[in-house]
């Protein structure tokens, strides 16, 4: 009966959200309608919501998302290529647990882990 998830996660500023998500990362925005407060984006099957939190620090923020890739090699040197930061301690390895990830964060410190089962 469950078909999707979407995490919500906060952002301090919609237009540096849209320009990390969109221009960097290749998402779209979803939805008929431009809410101040709220942003939809959207990249193949995943869909990802934002909320406005204008009062958030970054240093304080644990929103996380994991991803599940099945062109793990070529996702990350893409990423590479266009000189997005890889988070320092998330680097592309092979996990204990039997997946291949690596992980960014966004502007509010959201962090993204992309895997794939190895």
């Amino acid at each position: 009966m469950l078909t999707a998830v979407n995490p919500k996660l906060p952002m301090r500023d919609k237009a540096a959200t849209k320009d990390f998500y969109i221009n960097k990362l290749g998402f779209r925005q979803l939805g008929s309608a431009d809410y101040p407060e709220y942003l939809m984006i959207q990249k193949e099957g995943i869909e990802i919501h934002f909320f406005a939190f204008s009062t958030l620090d970054p240093k304080e923020n644990y929103g996380q998302v994991y991803i599940r890739t099945d062109h793990i090699d070529e996702l990350y040197n893409n990423l590479l290529d266009h000189k997005i930061a890889i988070h320092p301690a998330g680097h592309l390895q092979i996990k204990p647990w039997g997946q291949k990830e690596f992980s960014i964060l966004d502007p509010d410190n959201n962090l993204l882990t992309f895997g794939q089962a190895v």
